[in-house]
């Protein structure tokens, strides 16, 4: 698997993270249990599981479970949360942490399959949060074609067996499907489109079972553990 360079998603998603006001923290997002303040809470808990995963450190890190409540923010969230992002990214530039098996969300993985699973949780909250405010989030297509190839080892045709409640059902999209629309920045029938699938289908939250978040290509769309 490749390794990934983390910091323009990183980048991306921090600069949209200090555009969201005190005003967006109430509103809805696709992920259907989550705020926008919820949401950014997950997100500074992933940067700690995640960090903790590239660095191999073991501990709580290695085995806390999802986060996501608004009244964990710190007041100086839109300063601080960006940088808590971008060092999970300066932490994945270690060519080590995609070496070797790690531990993040309970599970031991191989070190570039959790790297790779990063990078997604970064894009698909991005799109959460962009869906849910109005704000624009750039994707990084070299990245997307990375998570697309995890996914596809872990969903094959006809694969539509037990996801448990944290599972949207596979549906079909046309062949030609883009990973993702870079025109909208916002998921066509690829790499997120059914987000609010996930959304209104299941429970939000886990870190990882094989790859996360929902990816499509070949007519199938796939939406994997959020």
């Amino acid at each position: 698997m490749p390794m990934i360079d983390l910091h323009p998603t990183a980048d991306n998603l921090g600069s949209l993270i200090s555009s969201v006001s005190d005003g967006d923290l109430g509103l809805p997002t696709p992920c259907s249990e989550y705020t926008v303040g919820d949401l950014l809470d997950h997100i500074a808990g992933a940067t700690i599981a995640f960090g903790g995963a590239a660095a191999k450190a073991g501990g709580a890190s290695a085995d806390m479970g999802p986060q996501g409540d608004a009244g964990n923010l710190e007041p100086d969230r839109r300063a601080t949360l960006p940088l808590r992002v971008k060092t999970v990214a300066e932490a994945w530039r270690d060519p080590g942490a995609w070496e070797g098996t790690t531990r993040v969300g309970g599970q031991d993985l191989p070190g570039a399959v959790a790297g790779i699973i990063t990078f997604g949780e970064l894009t698909v909250h991005g799109w959460d949060l962009a869906k849910a405010t109005g704000l624009r989030f750039e994707p990084d297509p070299a990245g997307l074609n990375a998570l697309f190839e995890l996914a596809s080892q872990s969903r094959g045709p006809g694969d539509d067996g037990p996801r448990g409640t944290a599972f949207g059902p596979v549906v079909a999209v046309p062949e030609d499907a883009p990973v993702l629309d870079p025109r909208t920045a916002r998921p066509g029938p690829g790499l997120v489109a059914s987000r609010k699938l996930s959304g209104e289908g299941g429970q939000v939250g886990g870190v990882v079972v094989a790859v996360e978040h929902p990816v499509a290509r070949s007519g199938r769309l796939t939406p994997l553990r959020k």
